[in-house]
């Protein structure tokens, strides 16, 4: 009698004495990419079609912060990414959890921030019939990524994973958004090999090193200036380049001014620095671009909010633009000796080059007296606290030291304006887009990449309230940064602009009705604190910043305290109102 057995290659395999590979999943090789681009940490929220990703996360982890809502965790990894110089990674499901990613996106795109998105999908064969939590991300976030893909093979995940690392982290860093269809991370991976080692991008070839011959120009406008001025953009602190900058700059004796993201990019009390310019920025810094008969713009995009009225920028000025995206050089300024090239590449340069400090004495000893005679100060008849108290209190408790956030409006200015950044890589702030709710969060994300550093994050009343639920993470994770409320119980810079240009008409800015903050910190487990003068914010600020617990402090200030000096919409830089000296 005779039996008929089929053998499988898997029990062959067995009798031999070999085990079987193990079968691989999309997410099973998204994991392992992700692994093998060296990623530490992970920001997101699961969901449906992300499913699988966290099953495999659970059976080989990465660590991972569990944020409470997905614009939470994209500012988280913004922080990260902005402090730690690393891409920040970020995951979310499909149609709600990805669009609520799209304001986090915006964001990291105007700042240059370097993040990877990684969203769920529908199934493949249900992609435009609107199955349930669709939603065309890759087309939603077109205009606001550095690039996107949507993952139509299982084959092609670790290339694209690999390229998406790459585009994120070069050139001018922003975010890529990798979009994962369901079915994809469920399909048996067949290939070979996982780890993508080559990049085949042509037309994806960012310039680092900058034309000598351009180099040289820079270095022949300095000798014949009189009036030369450096203005310092984030460019520099992407590009490492702080302790190239200060040495060039003390080497040359040029005065530096910041814009707002700039900040830390050389010491605030530097003697060569004259303050951030633009719409708030110092009497000092907005008249030497007026004055300047040079301009070096290292990093910089010139927006609107730095310049004020085109026509009155930089009015007899030489402009010298370095930017390692040529797509700002001549977009908004004219521009006479362009630079496409990575900030310390073209400062590296320069220095090479052992320029001898120039003989500008006239104009820095007008500078050092506009200083002095225009000091940023302010002047307090209100028996309430003022913010900028507030701000010099942090600063004096932290030593100048700490990694502070921020949302936008009011506060932000003010931290700006009298926080004195002295080192890099400690401001963190939403700059382009100007979002609301980003402080908070990306503080989070700012003390899990450096967890040695106090973290503080400044905001207001208003915004402060768009992501509050991230304090859960504070306890969870054991993060412990500290919560800065200006609270004048108003839209601050809303309300200050209906003051200035709308006679008076708050419309909708003021917020008389607010959450009991400090029963709210209680309510999530951390120490919460209410302080209405500066004599008990003195004495509170020394007890929490000598601590290693999180905290909330609600600071009650002045509501009718405006931001000084400002340059009004369509005025120029010369044109400034609430100057004191």
């Amino acid at each position: 009698m005779s039996v008929n057995v089929n053998v499988t290659q898997e029990e062959e395999q067995n009798v031999a004495g070999e085990h079987p590979k193990p079968v691989l999943q999309g997410s099973d090789v998204f994991i392992q990419s992700l692994q093998n681009e060296g990623v530490e940490m992970l920001f997101g929220y699961p969901g449906g079609a992300v499913l699988p990703i966290y099953d495999a996360l659970y059976k080989n982890p990465i660590p991972h912060i569990l944020a409470r809502h997905e614009q939470g965790a994209i500012h988280a990894a913004e922080g990260y990414a902005r402090v730690s110089g690393k891409t920040g990674v970020v995951i979310a499901t499909s149609g709600p959890g990805a669009t609520n990613l799209v304001t986090g996106i915006a964001d990291a795109m105007m700042d240059s921030l370097p993040l990877v998105v990684f969203t769920g999908q529908v199934a493949s064969a249900v992609i435009g019939t609107d199955a349930f939590q669709e939603a065309d991300i890759v087309g939603i976030t077109q205009p606001i990524t550095k690039h996107n893909y949507q993952v139509k093979r299982v084959e092609d995940l670790p290339r694209i994973i690999h390229e998406a690392f790459h585009i994120a982290s070069t050139g001018r860093p922003g975010p890529v958004l990798v979009d994962i269809p369901k079915d994809i991370s469920n399909e048996v991976f067949t290939s070979a090999e996982i780890k993508a080692t080559e990049l085949n991008l042509p037309g994806y070839q960012p310039t680092t090193s900058p034309n000598f011959l351009q180099i040289q120009k820079v270095a022949q406008a300095l000798q014949r200036a009189h009036k030369p001025l450096i203005l310092a953009g984030a460019g520099i602190l992407h590009s490492k380049a702080s302790e190239s900058f200060v040495k060039f700059v003390e080497n040359t004796g040029v005065p530096v001014t910041n814009t707002l993201l700039g900040l830390g990019s050389i010491p605030g009390d530097h003697p060569q620095f004259l303050g951030m310019a633009g719409m708030h920025g110092t009497f000092t810094a907005n008249m030497a671009i007026c004055e300047a008969d040079l301009l070096i713009n290292i990093g910089a995009r010139f927006d609107d909010r730095l310049t004020g009225n085109l026509e009155h920028f930089a009015p007899n000025a030489t402009v010298v633009h370095i930017d390692i995206d040529p797509a700002e050089i001549g977009k908004n300024v004219h521009t006479d000796i362009p630079i496409v090239a990575d900030a310390k590449e073209a400062i590296d340069s320069l220095l090479r080059l052992e320029m001898n400090k120039l003989a500008i004495e006239p104009w820095t000893t007008h500078l050092t007296k506009s200083k002095a005679e225009y000091p940023l100060v302010y002047s307090n008849e209100s028996k309430k606290m003022l913010p900028q108290e507030v701000i010099e209190l942090v600063h004096k408790h932290t030593k100048g030291n700490a990694i502070v956030t921020t949302d936008v409006g009011q506060h932000q200015m003010w931290a700006a304006q009298f926080y004195r950044f002295n080192h890099p890589d400690h401001w963190v702030t939403s700059g382009g887009l100007g979002t609301m709710g980003f402080g908070f969060p990306a503080a989070i994300g700012a003390q899990i990449a450096k967890p040695d550093q106090t973290v503080v994050s400044i905001t207001g009343d208003g915004g402060f309230q768009m992501t509050l639920q991230e304090l859960s993470l504070l306890q969870e994770s054991q993060i412990p940064v500290k919560v800065i409320i200006l609270n004048n119980q108003c839209l601050g810079m809303v309300r200050q602009w209906q003051e200035t240009f709308y006679d008076k008409r708050y419309s909708e800015s003021l917020m008389p009705s607010q959450p009991d903050f400090v029963k709210l910190a209680e309510a999530y487990n951390i120490e919460g604190y209410k302080v209405e003068n500066y004599h008990d914010a003195d004495e509170l600020f020394k007890k929490v910043f000598s601590s290693n617990k999180p905290a909330l402090i609600d600071c009650r200030v002045e509501q009718m305290e405006n931001v000084y000096p400002m340059v009004a919409p369509g005025k120029g830089l010369h044109e400034m109102i609430g100057v004191k000296g």
